[in-house]
């Protein structure tokens, strides 16, 4: 068998597909203990794997500022400074190989600029990718999850499959602060975690059912509501808060969109019962966390995105069109048809679970 001493990763966004290659990380350091293994990853996710214990290290890609700044003639010159410094980064070291699991133009750009031996890809790849491997891309079904498609390519390389948890690795003081959080929140009852929001309009449900669904879940389900999101998200979610209309002497959710790191939020959702949420990337890492998760899908689909494992519950209308993937529909009637009482008997099912395991 190859013994891979040097290894790149490529895998560059978003936060949910970088989650999704925590596993094929852990069967390549598992299979190849004495290799030191580097990931190429861009901003925004690299807080997923950062500290993780089989990472030598992570190179950051700061593609997205780089695009926003590099107009302004004031900051061409740091810009400048910035991707020089980060290509003489990449180059740095010589790989046994190298892996491109993002298969599209700027992963694959950067895996020919990289020193590898070997650089191999999946099949599937766009915008010329492929043209950048020195073999050909290891056949995928892409009706199957993107982990199994992922460890498809380990297995190419000579990997154990069998053992992983795919977890995102959480430091002591981010265990500390979600604490602080959860003890906020109540946390003398079950918490139940709703992340309302997508990047795509398509994905997203109706704020006035999320607000139904959040108030059906205190009362009935005797629980504490928290709601996740990014700092953008917040205004929305104060509004379907406000549709609740709880009484003034009670305490209701809390939002808590933009205020943990996605280290903190991580662990925040291992510590609750469960996570209500569209197909975004907070799916992905509570999933990773051991929590189970009720996931609302209308464009995509869940043969390949969805909640990866058992105990989850993924809820679709059953509109012919779904999924279509498209990112923008002037009827969305796989999302609107989904019903509070869909999620919420859902929720129920689950929580039943839980205790009949116990």
């Amino acid at each position: 068998m190859t013994n891979f001493k040097n290894i790149l990763i490529i895998k560059l966004s978003s936060i949910g597909d970088v989650v999704h290659a925590l596993p094929f990380l852990e069967v390549m350091k598992n299979s190849y203990p004495d290799s030191k293994i580097d990931w190429l990853v861009e901003e925004e996710a690299s807080q997923v794997i950062s500290g993780h214990p089989a990472i030598n290290r992570v190179i950051i890609s700061k593609r997205k500022s780089w695009e926003k700044e590099i107009p302004n003639p004031y900051k061409f010159t740091k810009v400048y400074s910035e991707v020089a410094g980060f290509y003489k980064e990449l180059k740095s070291s010589s790989y046994d190989i190298v892996v491109d699991l993002q298969g599209l133009f700027r992963s694959g750009f950067l895996a020919a600029l990289s020193r590898g031996k070997r650089k191999v890809g999946m099949s599937g790849g766009r915008e010329g990718a492929p043209f950048f491997l020195k073999e050909p891309p290891v056949p995928v079904d892409y009706d199957q999850h993107a982990i199994d498609r992922y460890l498809k390519v380990a297995s190419y390389l000579g990997c154990d499959t069998g053992m992983f948890s795919g977890t995102i690795p959480v430091s002591e003081e981010d265990k500390k602060k979600a604490e602080k959080i959860i003890f906020s929140a109540g946390g003398d009852k079950k918490i139940i975690a709703i992340n309302p929001m997508a990047k795509w309009p398509t994905k997203l449900w109706e704020a006035d059912k999320f607000s139904e669904l959040a108030l059906r879940l205190e009362k009935e389900m005797d629980c504490r509501v928290i709601f996740t999101g990014s700092g953008q998200d917040r205004p929305v979610i104060d509004e379907i808060i406000k549709m609740m209309k709880q009484p003034d002497n009670e305490a209701g959710p809390v939002n808590l969109a933009g205020r943990t790191s996605l280290k903190e939020l991580a662990y925040l959702y291992s510590r609750c019962s469960l996570l209500v949420c569209t197909d975004t990337g907070p799916m992905h890492i509570a999933a990773a966390m051991g929590c189970r998760v009720v996931a609302l899908f209308g464009p995509t689909s869940p043969l390949r995105t969805g909640p990866y494992g058992t105990g989850h519950k993924v809820i679709r209308s059953g509109s012919d069109c779904s999924p279509c993937f498209k990112k923008e529909c002037g009827d969305v009637k796989c999302m609107k048809d989904i019903t509070v009482d869909m999620a919420f008997d859902a929720v129920s099912k689950i929580l039943l679970e839980k205790v009949s395991s116990n």
